[in-house]
């Protein structure tokens, strides 16, 4: 039946037990609300402002035995990661198929993360989360669970074999560097892709529920000081890479540079134990060619070309800049990222773009220099990583390692309507690629090529060691990468460096 008439409702003073009385909502948040309680009719009830609260938790639909699970989404109110408890349990499914009320479930770990094993297959998995703040304030647990059970993982990857050459990190002088394309969600998940880029690949293994364990795996057992990440998806940068990345456990900072409008971007993961950032920079270099006073003198030998110039200026593509100071040794890094733009007729847009690259680098390079009064060369050492789309026989590599492209370079009219002329290209560094130029670093049904590079300043770093790449009895197991052990159609490059001395 409906209440009728007047409820009784006050707040009270939870020590006197004394009724609030004449004073407007602002005067009592001032008040210590814990010392308030609110009485309606003739039961109380505890007064709390800003509760820590969960608004949103849920778990990934693909899990693998011997990988890492966590939430694939977090969402929390008046509360923070590193103040929150969370708990995993796991469990078979009962006889009576009631996970909630009929599964006996096990403790098996805790955080915000679990490392499966073998013995986890075919068991759920419930996650607890008790949401908390750095006032000691704790909010209510909230419970989520597995729709699917735990599957097989799909046995030794190549990357493991990788990873006993990064099983320690380094110190010191030393450091190790990952580049690495990750394929983006973006683009793996079409039917084009599915059918005429992948077809040999398992649909799903191509989705990036199954990929994003892989390559997590392989990313974090590297043991790298300095990631450079390509075609990272935005929503996995930050609900998978910062959450795992950024955890106590593995110490990094990443920051990310969107790739015009589009859903992806380049990323830089540095750890923070290790390094700490001075300044980040990025450039569209497409608007920036028009726009930047650096690139004035280039832009006005090609600005008359009106179709190079709206193929050129259309790419979205992105370099990302960190300047980085070692703590071991008070040195300093500049840090460069990019994905260049891919077709098979743009040589001729790619060497413009390299070339834009070397000249932003070298303004960012002496202004860092000049700031920082580092008047010691190897003060400062520039790093240069990513997929440029494009082997060593073609004017990029040719630029980075001699120094130099002249005006006849093949690569400048790679499309004729477009043809580049009277524009020759140079770079102030001492450029090598650590990895050299192994055969295959994209490796495909359709294509396969020395795509991706590390190019570091030889006169301030040197290799120690180069991580092995898989072979091609690898890449082709499954037919070609990606596959159901390769979550990415590149592979990653890993070396170790070391400081020269000064």
């Amino acid at each position: 039946m409906p209440l009728h008439g007047e409820i009784s409702v006050e707040i009270l003073r939870s020590d006197l037990n004394e009724k609030v009385e004449n004073m407007t909502f602002l005067k009592l948040l001032d008040e210590k609300l814990s010392c308030l309680k609110m009485r309606i009719i003739d039961k109380d009830f505890q007064i709390l402002l800003n509760t820590p609260w969960v608004l949103n938790l849920t778990l990934p639909s693909s899990i693998l035995a011997g990988f890492r699970v966590y939430p694939s989404k977090v969402e929390l109110q008046f509360a923070n990661r590193k103040h929150s408890i969370g708990k995993w349990y796991k469990a078979k499914m009962p006889p009576g198929g009631d996970l909630v009320r009929g599964a006996d479930w096990k403790h098996c770990g805790d955080g915000f993360h679990y490392d499966t094993t073998n013995d986890d297959v075919d068991c759920f998995l419930k996650f607890e989360l008790t949401p908390g703040n750095e006032g000691g304030q704790y909010g209510p647990s909230v419970e989520q669970f597995t729709k699917k059970e735990i599957q097989a993982g799909p046995g030794q990857c190549p990357f493991e074999t990788r990873h006993c050459f990064t099983k320690n990190k380094l110190s010191g002088d030393r450091f190790r560097v990952l580049s690495y394309n990750i394929l983006a969600d973006l683009y793996a998940d079409s039917d084009y892709t599915r059918n005429h880029l992948f077809p040999y690949c398992p649909p799903y293994a191509l989705k990036i529920d199954y990929r994003k364990q892989l390559y997590l795996k392989e990313i974090i057992g590297y043991n790298a000081d300095i990631i450079c990440l390509q075609e990272v998806d935005l929503k996995i940068f930050d609900l998978d890479l910062i959450p795992i990345l950024e955890s106590d456990e593995l110490d990094y900072n990443g920051v990310i540079a969107q790739k015009g409008t589009c859903g992806e971007g380049v990323a830089i993961f540095y750890r923070k134990s290790r390094f700490e950032i001075y300044n980040k920079y990025e450039l569209n270099i497409g608007e920036g060619i028009r726009n930047l006073p650096q690139f004035a003198e280039l832009w006005s030998k090609i600005e008359n070309n009106k179709k190079l110039v709206d193929r050129f200026c259309d790419r979205s593509t992105t370099l990302q800049v960190v300047v980085l100071k070692c703590k071991d040794n008070g040195r300093y890094f500049l840090v460069a990222n990019t994905h260049l733009y891919f077709h098979p007729d743009a040589d001729h847009i790619r060497l413009l773009q390299i070339g834009c690259a070397m000249i932003y680098i070298n303004h960012v390079y002496q202004d860092v220099a000049k700031k920082l009064s580092l008047s010691e060369k190897r003060q400062l050492s520039v790093l240069f990583c990513g997929d440029f789309n494009s082997v060593p026989e073609c004017g990029i590599y040719k630029l980075m390692v001699e120094g130099t492209v002249g005006e006849n370079c093949v690569d400048w009219i790679s499309n004729t309507e477009e043809a580049v002329q009277n524009i020759t290209l140079s770079q102030p560094f001492n450029i090598k690629s650590a990895c050299g130029t192994p055969p295959y670093t994209n490796y495909t049904h359709a294509f396969a090529a020395c795509l991706d590079y590390i190019f570091y300043q030889s006169d301030c770093l040197e290799v120690q060691q180069v991580v092995p790449l898989p072979t091609e009895e690898e890449l082709q197991c499954h037919t070609a990468i990606p596959s159901v052990v390769f979550p990415s159609d590149h592979v990653a490059l890993v070396a170790d460096l070391k400081f020269k001395s000064a």
